[in-house]
């Protein structure tokens, strides 16, 4: 969990952005609720190595240099984290890592940065499985423990192949602030909320602790409805997606800070069995998920995919779940669980239908738990 700033600010990152982030992640109780690693995204390095093939950081964007920056960020409890390429330059324009592996890993285990995004930009040549192995070996011997997130984009099937290579890999190109659309920028397209969470079938099963399917970085807060930044949150959240937030939190307002920081919602994503969610039915536009949680409980969420409001009607008594990767049991039928929904003050349990109005693009979110 932690923020990013690519969604937001792209290249237009500085020192004063960092330590006004850093100062906001505390102070609006995100930092409290988990989101822990500050980074940097393409952009934060000059143009041209230096004479002994060092990456610069950019001097004008960072003059108090990136070690006092790191070391501001560390004293707020917080986490660093930095991004570059597997190519020959990175998707910005800037210098990429080919070819610099191990001299550009000592540089970040010298600077004592805890996270780095590892971008596919520029890679005409390389192999992907060989290109994110040597970086992770060159993390690796520095000793310094270094979260390693693969932006591969899902061309490679990363999943397949690198679940001891890195913690997270990315399922997808860029995630747009749209709740179903497709942003075409000529060469490749950005996705909307629905499109990422559809594009990839049948691959939950590869994801677990410590190696998890990347949906990409939240854009709660970045222009979509109320309805739409719930749906896109609890969802991501239901498929185990690290949390990274993409917004600009030094001016968000209250509603994106409530759901950003919603406990229980981020509990379901934080569960310590580390599955991904799976959908189970659909009916009267309501997609019908569900998220095994450890100590046999479970989350649904009824996602309304429609342009008007859905009324759900569900009856626990007739439902008699298999999770269909890793064999967890809901059952009904014959055990009768209590309930909370997770965007309201309110329990119930299932001996009873769950009936309520969901509004377009809304969703619903339930926590089960065995009655005793």
């Amino acid at each position: 969990m932690g923020w990013n700033s690519w969604n937001t600010f792209e290249t237009n990152i500085n020192e004063e952005l960092v330590k006004k982030t850093a100062d906001a992640l505390v102070a609006s109780g995100m930092k409290d609720a988990g989101y822990l690693y500050l980074v940097l995204d393409d952009g934060w390095m000059a143009k041209e190595r230096d004479e002994n093939g060092n990456l610069v950081p950019d001097p004008v964007k960072f003059p108090s240099g990136l070690p006092a920056l790191i070391d501001y960020v560390h004293k707020k409890g917080l986490k660093f984290g930095l991004y570059n390429c597997a190519g020959t330059k990175t998707c910005a324009g800037y210098p990429g890592t080919r070819g610099y592996e191990y001299q550009d890993a000592r540089f970040y285990a010298k600077l004592g940065i805890d996270f780095l995004k590892y971008d596919w930009c520029n890679t005409e040549g390389i192999q992907a499985k060989e290109a994110y192995t040597t970086m992770r070996n060159a993390l690796a011997a520095t000793k310094k423990p270094i979260i390693f997130s693969l932006c591969e984009w899902g061309d490679n099937q990363p999943w397949l192949w690198a679940t001891d290579i890195g913690q997270m890999w990315r399922i997808s190109g860029d995630i747009y602030p749209c709740f179903d659309c497709e942003y075409n920028h000529g060469t490749w397209s950005s996705w909307g909320v629905l499109r990422i969470l559809e594009m990839r079938k049948d691959i939950r099963k590869y994801a677990g602790p410590d190696h998890f399917n990347d949906f990409d970085m939240l854009e709660v807060g970045n222009g979509m409805t109320a309805a739409e930044d719930r749906s896109h949150f609890a969802l991501w959240c239901m498929m185990a997606s690290p949390l990274i937030a993409g917004n600009d939190i030094t001016k968000m307002n209250q509603q994106t800070r409530d759901l950003l920081t919603n406990r229980d919602l981020i509990a379901i994503n934080q569960d310590e069995l580390g599955l991904q969610g799976f959908k189970f039915h659909f009916e009267n536009g309501i997609d019908y998920w569900a998220k095994p949680l450890a100590n046999n409980q479970w989350a649904f969420a009824f996602l309304n995919r429609s342009e008007s409001a859905a009324e759900l009607n569900f009856d626990f008594s007739k439902w008699q779940i298999t999770d269909p990767d890793f064999g967890h049991q809901f059952n009904a039928k014959q055990q009768v669980y209590e309930f909370k929904f997770l965007f309201e003050n309110k329990t119930a349990n299932t001996k009873r239908n769950l009936k309520t109005k969901i509004e377009a693009h809304d969703i619903c979110v339930i926590r089960l738990r065995e009655k005793k």
